[in-house]
């Protein structure tokens, strides 16, 4: 079952967070994710959301798959190079069976 990780990213240095990107794509590529949304255009449209600066979304094969991505030494050193970069939200969902 797919799983998909949601990340609220709010960007305090550009620079630094460029390196990050890098690191990250490349960690989310080996370990099988796909980048379904990443920073483009955000509209609420019902309640009391508050809209992220950014939003990235990445779907992996299964939950498992997804959190060996995350605390994976190849983005453990993205996260790493992202100390001072942005303030990150991050959860993971399990999708629904095909």
């Amino acid at each position: 079952m797919a799983a998909y990780l949601l990340v609220e990213v709010k960007v305090t240095d550009q620079q630094a967070y460029e390196i990050y990107k890098q690191l990250a794509q490349a960690a989310i590529a080996q370990y099988g994710g796909r980048y379904c949304a990443r920073g483009g255009r955000i509209e609420v449209l019902e309640g009391g959301w508050s809209t992220p600066e950014r939003l990235v979304i990445v779907e992996f094969d299964s939950l498992e798959q997804a959190k060996k991505f995350y605390h994976s030494p190849e983005y453990q050193a993205a996260r790493a190079s992202r100390q001072d970069a942005a303030e990150m939200n991050m959860l993971v969902v399990e999708g629904l069976p095909i």
